[in-house]
């Protein structure tokens, strides 16, 4: 999934809804067949799920790799891991990378029974271009059907990078239901027909049961369902996992480096992959307003923060070093930029760096030990959603932290939905949230989602997914030069890699926090085939789309 797709994490505190997994959901270490070919996954969802199964939609519940499929899967953990066939068999190049050819395989049904062909492919991939909010991949090309199963992407110019993105993070959706759509991009599907593993079972406001598809190409998953549950809150989720009532959840639990010890019969593996940065909307031109606006603000609070002290008291030291030019410092170390001003964002903070940014701004410090300028004091809202627990930790920190620097800011609190109506349409100062990665082990996605001014929007429009409304003409022809070089000429793509890191370092508007540790808890009593540190198969997080479908179809019931 781009990086619209919804992120959630373990939520506020609160046992109200435990009873729900107790007493609505069954055991998941009940005797019963039904229990234990049943997955049941907590990804953080705090109040009602809607029932939207538009993968589209950035307010899309479940859908995308599970009910409808990408052509292939892509492995974004693991640099040199192959494609994997799905809606697709193969697909391959011409010399000069403007020609796309893709076979697709023969045997696809719809869960309604119409036949799967290369006509939905052509209409698919017709559809997001044509639909700027639905096309956070940037894809320019024009689809063909040869026949049912051969399809050719034509491109105006050389375009090896649009490959993993048209191949593996764009959702085949039948065109015999969707041509009559008026607005595929925001329609809320209730009832879904894809092509997946899985069918939608049934949808209520605090969970949602997907059921296995009989009639999938694959072989039917030996997961007969999974359940998705809303609970309160953290201490729900741990009470969850220690009752066995969970089988999987992405996020923290107390005490995270002893889980064997604390809940018997579960397992944790921790990736480093997904950046946690301060969203700013940081471009007046495009309507945004606020003190953030100012780029020497945005410097000073990324040399006001204290790293270190931030992974203690918020992420249980489970998060890592950042690059302030937002390539992974581990996966993607051979395209680092050797022009950054910093390798990594420092640790600790720096406050006289950070005052001197402010000052030589020509902010001067108030009586109340708060910077002002032009008689308005440098005073900032920093949102996040209610309930994420180790994020709420992080901003309130932050806070304190920045009182030292002379920049004051006010936590606030909202819901999902307002938190990400909020960032999608720009009316925010701060936000926390995390930068995404793309569909392969590869930096110029995300350069390409969170960089690129055609991503994003002016303020009251949806930006998708450049949320930071970042516009710059450099960064904008170094992303266009990367799209038409082949990924192996790996010298003639570095100085584009360069240009974009070293502009990213400049502008900031994403202040980088920490490149965070993420952590899944799971049942290995109840089901084989996790992926591992030795087998990083998928990236193992239970929002991450398509990379949970991969999971689900890999697992099995133990003693199966």
């Amino acid at each position: 999934m781009s990086p619209k797709s919804q992120r959630v994490r373990v939520v506020a505190a609160g046992l109200a809804l435990l009873g729900l997994v107790a007493t609505g959901c069954g055991s998941s270490t009940g005797t019963s067949s039904a229990d234990a070919e049943t997955l049941i996954v907590f990804t953080g969802q705090s109040g009602d799920y809607q029932g939207n199964f538009n993968p589209y939609s950035p307010t899309v519940n479940e859908g995308p790799g599970t009910i409808f499929e990408p052509l292939f899967f892509f492995n974004a953990v693991k640099r040199d891991a192959k494609p994997k066939p799905r809606l697709g068999k193969e697909f391959s190049w011409n010399a000069d990378g403007t020609e796309l050819s893709v076979t697709l395989r023969d045997d696809v049904k719809w869960s309604d029974g119409q036949k799967f062909s290369a006509k939905d492919v052509v209409f698919t991939l017709d559809m997001v271009r044509k639909n700027n909010t639905m096309n956070s991949t940037g894809y320019r090309g024009t689809a063909t059907a040869v026949d049912d199963t051969h399809v050719v992407v034509k491109f105006d110019e050389p375009a090896f990078m649009e490959g993993p993105q048209v191949l593996g993070r764009l959702w085949m959706v039948p065109e015999h239901l969707w041509k009559d759509l008026a607005t595929p991009a925001t329609d809320p599907i209730k009832t879904p027909v894809g092509t997946g593993p899985f069918q939608l079972d049934e949808s209520k406001a605090q969970a949602i049961t997907l059921k296995s598809n009989p009639g999938y190409y694959g072989g039917e998953p030996a997961v007969k369902k999974v359940r998705y549950l809303s609970l309160s809150g953290n201490q729900a989720g741990a009470d969850a996992l220690k009752a066995g009532k969970i089988d999987w959840q992405t996020g923290p639990v107390p005490d995270m480096k002893n889980v064997e010890k604390n809940y018997p019969g579960y397992k944790a593996i921790t990736i480093p992959q997904n950046q946690t940065a301060l969203f700013t909307c940081s471009n007046a031109e495009l309507g945004c307003a606020g003190p953030q606006t100012d780029p020497a603000v945005r410097r000073a609070i990324y040399h006001g923060l204290n790293r270190e002290q931030l992974n203690a008291l918020a992420f249980q030291d489970t998060s890592s070093e950042i690059s302030p030019g937002f390539a992974l410092l581990e996966r993607d170390q051979p395209y680092i930029s050797a022009k950054l001003r910093d390798k990594s964002a420092p640790m600790g903070a720096d406050v006289a760096k950070a005052t001197q940014q402010l000052e030589s701004a020509g902010y001067a410090k108030g009586p109340d030990g708060i910077y002002a300028k032009d008689g308005k004091p440098l005073s900032l809202t920093l949102k996040v959603v209610s309930g994420w627990t180790d994020y709420i930790t992080a901003v309130n920190t932050i806070g304190q932290q920045l009182q030292q620097v002379g920049i004051k800011v006010t936590p606030q609190q909202l819901s999902w939905n307002e938190w990400s109506e909020q960032r999608n349409q720009g009316n925010y100062e701060l936000l926390i949230d995390a930068v995404d990665q793309g569909p392969a082990a590869d930096p110029f996605y995300t350069f390409s989602y969170f960089f690129d001014s055609s991503n994003t929007a002016r303020v009251g429009e949806t930006a998708n997914p450049n949320f930071g409304r970042m516009k710059d003409a450099q960064v904008d022809a170094a992303l266009a030069a990367l799209k038409r070089i082949n990924p192996e000429d790996t010298a003639t793509r570095q100085p584009h890699f360069d240009v974009i890191q070293t502009r990213i370092e400049e502008v900031m508007p994403y202040i980088p926090v920490l490149t965070g540790g993420t952590t899944s808890e799971y049942n290995a009593k109840k089901f084989t085939g996790w992926p591992t540190q030795d087998d990083l198969y998928a990236f193992p997080a239970i929002w991450s789309r398509p990379a949970h479908s991969e999971i689900f179809m890999k697992l099995k019931p133990a003693g199966k």
